[in-house]
């Protein structure tokens, strides 16, 4: 029995020298490029499921051809890399920097994981190298060294990528490294990445050509672009993929055709081809829907599509109006709750600027009268100007208040001129954004109104106005944009409407509107 037991225990320790040996020869022959690559890999496991996220748009009109899931958070992957380049064209652009500009690398970005150049803590890299190797090996160390050249450090420089993210409207972008390796803080949504994609090849496109770049050589080493749709799909032009395993495969695409120009974002694939083919299949269906010519001017410094959708609806600049001195003045809009659209008549404020009390609303005589451009309206405008009253204005009557239209009285012989208004006239508080007014009628406005939404935010209102009206041009033409104000419970919102249709016109919108993925709803005013 004792002979037995012996054998049992020797077969044992032969079975583990076995495999260990196995394992071993595993790991030698196994090279570190080799592992490298099988990191890339998507994880075989059949639960492996990131979360799909897509969006396409029109480039020349902002119009959003197909969403998916666009706005809810994703993790950039090397699609932070488009930041990192953007901060640095910037810099090239102010001159700041040059192409031939040497920067040095720390022993923090060399540490940086693959993919990487493999540089070492000491050595330098210039800007143009740098920026080719970010766009094709998507390079993390090169992306730090960029980063700490330009913020003195990568978290400083997160901090700054964040900021101009922000003054992008890429509100739900956060970042905290310059290369995209995992950081569960990281965080961007399908939207924000196209919103980038767009602006760094409108702001910048002497620059912008590097996302073309198919290959790149560096030491005697050739390195392919990881997007394989450069060269392989008609139009494509840049520019940038990326993946973690906590992102999947992610892809922001820009293609050109003619005057059409498009760009699109794909998150969370399970693999490179079927990501690839995922946007292959997304450009072929939805390009044809994108209008060959823009609506708007190319992005020259963009802010905030905020700051964009509010010169929409401000044709003209607005006078001056103290909040602490109203003109009380009749109103001739719509009761409160009402959802007529808002007509105001054209009015010309006086603004009269005295060293004792500040600016004031009053009526001058017409020999200091500077009057202000006002677009021709065939409703009735009060008469407006600017005066600058000298310090030696006698005091205010008994009883006057600031701002009130009335008398004033002006020294010398020029008898004082009383100017109300000819007609009722409804003067917008500071900041407000109104249309402008609609020229005579030829026959009588429709009675229909269309809602394209409700938002938590009048600025957001605002912008899907200004998006919609772009998305169809043609048939809005003559609608008049209006947000208006509700409450449901505890929770304010503004919907976001047009006015002024007829029933065919509105009905011709919504359907326009619904093939572009822009809801829409009809309501009789």
């Amino acid at each position: 029995m004792s002979r037995a037991k012996a054998a049992v225990r020797q077969t044992v320790r032969c079975g583990a020298l076995i495999v260990t040996a196995i394992l071993v020869a595993s790991a030698v022959l196994t090279s570190p490029a080799d592992a490298r690559r099988h990191h890339h890999r998507a994880p075989p496991s059949e639960s492996y499921q990131p979360a799909y996220a897509s969006i396409v748009i029109d480039a020349n009109t902002g119009a959003v051809l197909q969403s998916a899931d666009a706005d809810s958070p994703r993790h950039p992957a090397s699609l932070t890399k488009i930041m990192t380049l953007y901060l640095l064209f910037e810099n090239l652009e102010a001159g700041k920097i040059k192409l031939n500009t040497p920067m040095e690398v720390s022993a923090h970005a060399a540490a940086q994981a693959p993919s990487k150049l493999n540089l070492k803590p000491g050595e330098t890299i210039a800007v143009e190298p740098a920026i080719r190797a970010i766009v094709t090996k998507s390079a993390n160390d090169v992306a730090v060294v960029v980063a700490e050249a330009l913020g003195g450090s990568e978290p400083e420089f997160a901090r700054m990528m964040t900021k101009k993210a922000h003054e992008l409207g890429m509100t739900h972008t956060l970042y905290r490294n310059a290369s995209g390796l995992p950081d569960d803080e990281q965080i961007t949504t399908a939207r924000d990445m196209t919103a980038l994609g767009k602006a760094i090849q409108d702001r910048f496109p002497n620059y912008y050509k590097y996302f073309s770049t198919r290959s790149f050589e560096f030491r005697g080493r050739a390195m392919r672009n990881h997007n394989k749709l450069l060269g392989e799909v008609e139009g494509v032009d840049g520019i940038k993929t990326g993946y973690t395993n906590a992102s999947g495969f992610n892809l922001v695409t820009s293609v050109k055709r003619g005057g059409k120009r498009i760009v699109a974002a794909v998150f969370g694939g399970r693999t490179a081809s079927w990501r690839d083919a995922r946007m292959v299949g997304l450009i072929e269906k939805y390009f044809h829907m994108a209008s060959a010519k823009a609506a708007t001017p190319t992005v020259a410094d963009l802010k905030t599509p905020k700051a964009e959708a509010k010169a929409e609806f401000k044709p003209e600049p607005k006078p001056e109006v103290l909040k602490e001195a109203p003109a009380p003045v009749a109103q001739s809009g719509p009761p409160m709750g009402s959802t007529d659209p808002i007509r105001p008549n054209a009015v010309k404020t006086v603004l009269v600027k005295s060293a004792a009390t500040g600016p004031t609303l009053a009526s001058v005589s017409a020999p200091q009268q500077k009057l202000l451009p006002m677009p021709a309206s065939s409703a009735p405008v009060t008469t407006v100007a600017t005066v600058k009253a000298e310090a030696s204005l006698p005091p205010r009557p008994p009883g006057a208040k600031p701002g009130v239209l009335g008398v004033l009285t002006v020294p010398g012989n020029a008898a004082p001129v009383v100017s109300p208004p000819a007609a009722p006239v409804k003067v917008a508080s500071a900041g407000d954004s109104v249309p402008a007014p609609a020229p005579a009628a030829t026959k009588p406005r429709g009675t229909y109104i269309i809602q394209i939404g409700a938002f938590d935010d009048e600025a957001e209102a605002k912008e899907r106005l200004a998006v919609a009206q772009k998305a169809a041009k043609e048939l809005l033409g003559n609608a008049d944009p209006f947000t208006e104000r509700a409450s449901k419970g505890n929770k304010t919102l503004f919907r976001a409407r047009f006015a002024g249709l007829d029933k065919d016109q509105a009905e011709a919108v919504c359907a326009s509107l619904k093939r572009g993925e822009i809801p829409c709803m009809l309501l009789k005013n």
